[in-house]
């Protein structure tokens, strides 16, 4: 008579994969976790020893598996710091403040998130955020000039703009679009803005 093969107190049966997996050497399984990660985006370091440690891959063994994949440049920071703040500068005209701050939360290290922003100069921020202005201009031309204004600057401000250069960018390209009434530029000039509430305000 052929025995049923059970597993004891509801465990996986003997010889499935779950056991397999429970007798690999940790550093094959975290390896493993790794690459799984890495062939579905660029991940910083921090971010797979975070995907580690939520899988229980203990410390020393995490460690030692990134210092490997180091080794091999398949994790590599620096890299990935510059490829970001390309393709985010490029696609969504973020400014070096915004970049720094996802790159920070990505745990990318100070020093080569500083090398990365090299590459965005002063110029650079500024033709970004007139083009993010000039595409915003048409969809506020029936409002009121102090609200165009503070639209405008408050998108600026939640894509990392400083407020100084916001204001600039803002009056140049008003006054680009057309001729501005006396009572038009008089706001322009008094106009002071507060750019923590106008970060709040809906594009």
């Amino acid at each position: 008579m052929t025995r049923s093969r059970r597993a004891s107190a509801g465990g996986p049966l003997p010889g499935s994969s779950a056991d397999a997996v429970s007798d690999s050497d940790p550093r094959e399984v975290a390896r493993g976790i790794c690459l799984r990660q890495l062939s579905m985006a660029s991940r910083t370091r921090a971010q797979l020893a975070t995907v580690l440690s939520r899988k229980g891959i203990e410390e020393d063994v995490a460690i030692d598996v990134l210092d490997r994949l180091e080794d091999v440049r398949l994790i590599d920071d620096a890299a990935y710091a510059e490829a970001w703040v390309h393709s985010r500068h490029a696609s969504r005209g973020l400014a070096r403040r915004a970049l720094g701050h996802e790159l920070r939360q990505r745990g990318v290290a100070e020093p080569l998130v500083a090398e990365a922003l090299e590459s965005v100069s002063v110029d650079d921020e500024q033709l970004a955020a007139r083009a993010l202005v000039d595409r915003k201009l048409s969809s506020t031309a029936s409002l009121g000039v102090q609200t165009r204004i503070r639209r405008l600057v408050a998108m600026l401000a939640r894509k990392g703009y400083p407020g100084g250069l916001a204001m600039r960018v803002v009056r140049e390209a008003l006054a680009d679009e057309r001729e501005l009434s006396l009572h038009e530029a008089q706001v322009l000039d008094g106009l002071d803005v507060d750019l923590s509430d106008a970060a709040r305000i809906g594009e």
